[in-house]
């Protein structure tokens, strides 16, 4: 799949494409998705936790940085919002729409759903201060005018998320590594994995290199049918800010998959690093990407978020921090940020 990718994008870039082709690059968009998922997997088994959970979080930040860049590229003074959109959604995706799947799924099939708190915690903390200082600031400084840094604070804010998330990850890999480790029932740390054999040396770097044959095929094929998407959503009558939080579906397809797989088998943990570390990684990666990006961009760079998106994301971090601090979930807690997630894609389609 990630092979067939990559040739139908030699064939069809910088193409206009028939409504055929359109749904045909749309299939193997999906199965190169689903490819890249499988490969990161055998990384991540091949690596262990929780540097597996970074192995996916990375790759699939790296798709989004890509597409946002892109579309910046093409699509002028409308896309001067795109970032803010796509990673805004990304934060409500997986703050609430994985995390409360994985729970909802984990408590349902065994009682109650137990992680770390000290680890998801120290998780959830860098990610309400990246939010906060990429997507909340913008929309009361005053050295620029309306909802945009200036370049000092851009610099300043672009800088700050490589700091933090420079810190989470060697927080998370190398001092404190087991509090991101899954546990028992009884609080026990699970060092092992014990649903497959750890592939070889050999197959993870066969799969490393397929995982990144089927990014290149996502960023390519997405940016392909990226026109058709963006006129589907005009047609249609809805806020130019869904193309963001198509985006952010498209690329967190894989985490949610990967996420939900890891709640069944009573994994909490690696889904919530999943979750959590895919939002971190796309603050923390997208919007330095996007400052570095904006020198050669036109338009504007507008990060400020509205009114009602700042109070969706003051009560998610409200919501989940009383989430992480008993160190276990019932199917309240997860349908609590799946009615979040719902109220999120309600206001975005109606706003």
């Amino acid at each position: 799949m990630p092979g067939l990718a990559v040739v139908l994008l030699v064939f069809t870039w910088g193409r206009d494409l028939p409504g055929a082709v359109v749904a045909l690059v749309t299939l193997v968009l999906a199965g190169a998705v689903l490819a890249a998922v499988h490969h990161a997997e055998v990384v991540a088994h091949r690596v262990g936790e929780p540097f597996g959970s970074l192995v996916l979080a990375v790759a699939v930040t790296i798709i989004e940085v890509a597409l946002i860049v892109t579309l910046m590229a093409d699509g002028g003074d409308k896309s001067s919002t795109l970032a803010r959109d796509t990673v805004f959604a990304a934060v409500m995706i997986t703050c609430n729409g994985i995390v409360g799947i994985s729970l909802l799924v984990a408590s349902l099939r065994h009682g109650t759903a137990v992680f770390n708190p000290e680890g998801t915690g120290a998780a959830l903390a860098t990610v309400a201060t990246l939010a906060t200082l990429s997507l909340v600031l913008p929309t009361f400084t005053t050295s620029k005018p309306g909802p945009e840094f200036s370049t000092t604070q851009l610099t300043f804010a672009a800088l700050s998320s490589l700091v933090l998330y420079g810190l989470f990850v060697a927080t998370q890999t190398v001092r404190h590594r087991d509090y991101f480790l899954p546990i028992t029932h009884q609080g026990e740390l699970i060092t092992a994995d014990d649903h497959a054999e750890v592939p070889t040396a050999r197959t993870a770097l066969i799969s490393l290199g397929l995982l990144g044959l089927a990014l290149i095929g996502v960023v390519g094929l997405a940016k392909g049918v990226s026109p058709t998407i963006e006129s589907g959503v005009a047609k249609a009558g809805l806020p130019h800010a869904v193309v963001g939080v198509i985006i952010a579906l498209l690329v967190l397809l894989p985490e949610t998959i990967a996420a939900l797989r890891s709640a069944r088998r009573d994994r909490v943990q690696t889904s919530l690093n999943l979750a959590l570390g895919s939002a971190m990684a796309s603050i923390g990666l997208t919007i330095p990407a996007v400052a570095l990006a904006s020198v050669w961009l036109s338009g504007p760079l507008v990060l400020g978020l509205g009114a009602t998106h700042m109070v969706l994301l003051a009560l998610t971090v409200v919501v989940s921090s009383l989430t992480v601090v008993p160190g276990r979930a019932t199917p309240l807690q997860g349908g609590v940020h799946l009615v979040l997630f719902a109220a999120y894609l309600e206001l975005a389609i109606n706003p």
